[in-house]
């Protein structure tokens, strides 16, 4: 019932043509009773008594019947598809937004491969039960009282014993759904299990090939795939071992027709067109339960997969913009202000006492160890987490009073883990701002150092990039990432380790281009190489999750820490010759 309220509440604005589908449902199944009614007619009006008369009026009347229960059946098929197809794609558009809107943390609990299984089989398993399952089972319990009303009518002691069979098949229909319920819970999460190994796969095909590991990613894809399977075969005998009852029990119907009926006939207690009604409409009572069976399936399968689908839907929001954010009405000078930050994931302290102040057009390096949290400080600038203490300040303001939208628009991002789109170099750079010229593409790819492999290119920049820049290399995807995030004019541009698979010469002409730059920004680069930001206003060096030095690259120098010590193990240099530096 819960489901069904649920879907209930997407069918706004679609509801009427819903109900006016179940409706129609209702009409096509009573009006099967119709002509097996003029049926008697015929026999006990017209061929018994040899009266010719009435004959073609009434099969003009069946022919007129038949003709209009088909059409409305056609345009309740109609309607049923409609409204199913509309609340597929407003489900879809609530978790995709849903996807959209969340932090880090919702998408390490939901990888990929799980997401686009509840997007798209359990969202088509959804549609398939409004659209099939819904009037098939309102259709069946429809002909089964409208036979049933009108069998009491014609003889009520033949329909109780018709009926008589109906307990036993309620019993078997309890005992076959309590049986199958969680068994649909496990197929749908062995599917979910194999669609994610499926998807990681594919995500991580150079990985699997660098490192000869095609067997076994075969050997684990073919498990996930022979669990699946297993589940499977054992569903379907659990419904074969329960369908033959239900089979059984519905064709049992007409034996009693045949021994009862027959009966009745001998004892002239029914007419013999009540007897060739009753016998016409037989299948109308053993359908609906023979079609039981799979139709508690059907419904089962809606169960597991609605709850899939509502586990996203309404997972609660990670982040989303407080009650009165404002826009961002002009572009923020770029003063940021870390205060007091604390950061917490799954119980994990990710990042504690953070605390510096990075001035408008100022740059800012960061530097610490694999898992000292430099990463995880900047995506709190762009609002990626959400700090558990402090706040994060642009220009003396918290960045939550700024809507995400603004906030982010006002920052470029060029992160260590480079997604390029399956599009051209020109898409891909001006993916910030679909309106830029190409001369400003170009001019943002020189700042990048990328127009100079680029215009090599047999397209230009025209030239399609595969998925995830398949078919460039590592520092080209990074320079194109780069370039993206120049793009946007940011007033606050992120580098992490965006630079790191490029040569020494280029990053010294990207370092030259970003010294230059024609627009004002505050540039935070992360890098393991001192030489990224050699020249920065402000260094912060990091471990385990804290501020561990401060100052500038002299300044940290003289105080032979860490900074120094990562100093001379990448310069090899002597102390006198590092301080002369």
């Amino acid at each position: 019932m819960e489901q069904i309220v649920w879907v209930w509440n997407y069918m706004k604005g679609r509801r009427a043509v819903f109900m006016c589908g179940l409706f129609l449902t209702l009409v096509t199944s009573a009006m099967r009773v119709i002509n097996p009614m003029l049926g008697l007619k015929i026999i006990d009006e017209v061929i018994i008594p040899r009266n010719t008369a009435p004959l073609i009026p009434l099969l003009v009347t069946m022919m007129i019947v038949q003709l209009v229960r088909l059409g409305l059946n056609y345009l309740m098929i109609i309607l049923m598809e409609i409204a199913s197809t509309d609340v597929m794609t407003r489900i879809r558009h609530d978790m995709y937004e849903t996807v959209q809107w969340q932090d880090y943390r919702f998408l390490g609990l939901f990888p990929t491969g799980n997401l686009m299984t509840r997007m798209t089989q359990d969202l088509d398993r959804l549609r398939h039960t409004v659209a099939w399952v819904s009037y098939q089972f309102i259709g069946a319990i429809a002909l089964f009282i409208s036979t049933f009303t009108f069998y009491m009518i014609i003889n009520w002691k033949l329909a109780l014993c018709l009926v008589a069979v109906t307990p036993f098949i309620l019993y078997i229909s309890r005992r076959f759904i309590r049986k199958i319920r969680p068994r649909f819970m496990l197929l749908r999460q062995k599917l979910t299990d194999l669609g994610t190994a499926v998807t990681e796969n594919i995500d991580g095909n150079r990985v699997v090939r660098a490192f000869a590991r095609e067997e076994y990613e075969k050997e684990k894809v073919e498990k996930h795939n022979s669990q699946f399977r297993d589940i499977s075969c054992e569903n379907a005998l659990i419904s074969a071992k329960y369908q033959p009852f239900l089979e059984t029990a519905s064709q049992f119907l007409m034996v009693i027709m045949l021994v009862v009926g027959g009966f009745f006939l001998i004892r002239e207690w029914m007419t013999p067109g009540e007897y060739m009604a009753f016998s016409s409409l037989t299948w109308a009572l053993s359908m609906p339960m023979w079609m039981l069976g799979p139709l508690l399936a059907d419904l089962e399968r809606y169960t597991s997969a609605g709850q899939m689908i509502r586990e996203v839907v309404e997972s609660p929001k990670g982040i989303s913009d407080i009650s009165g954010a404002v826009e961002l009405a002009h572009r923020p000078k770029g003063k940021i202000e870390f205060r007091d930050i604390k950061l917490t994931i799954n119980e994990t302290a990710i990042l504690q006492d953070i605390n510096f102040t990075a001035e408008a057009g100022s740059t800012i390096g960061i530097l610490g160890s694999t898992g000292s949290g430099k990463t995880s400080l900047v995506n709190l600038l762009a609002r990626f987490y959400e700090p558990d203490y402090g706040a994060v300040l642009l220009d003396g303001e918290d960045i939550r009073r700024y809507t995400l939208s603004s906030l982010r628009r006002n920052i470029g991002l060029a992160m260590q883990d480079v997604f390029l789109f399956s599009d051209s170099v020109k898409g891909n750079i001006s993916y910030g701002r679909p309106e830029m010229d190409d001369e400003t593409i170009q001019k943002r790819a020189v700042q990048a150092d990328a127009d100079s492999f680029v215009s090599c290119m047999s397209g230009g920049y025209n030239t399609l990039v595969g998925e995830r820049g398949v078919g460039i290399s590592g520092g080209q995807r990074q320079r194109i990432a780069l370039a993206r995030a120049l793009a946007t004019e940011p007033a606050i541009l992120v580098l992490d380790d965006t630079t790191s698979a490029v040569d020494s010469e280029t990053e010294q002409f990207i370092q030259e281009q970003l010294e230059k730059l024609d627009f004002s920004c505050t540039k935070i680069i992360i890098a393991q190489r001192i030489s990224s930001f050699r020249k920065a206003d402000l260094i912060l060096v990091m471990d385990k999750g804290r501020i561990i030095e401060r100052g500038t690259h002299s300044e940290l120098l003289e105080k032979k820490g860490f900074y120094h010590h990562i100093w001379t193990l990448q310069y090899n240099a002597g102390i006198e010759a590092m301080e002369g530096k």
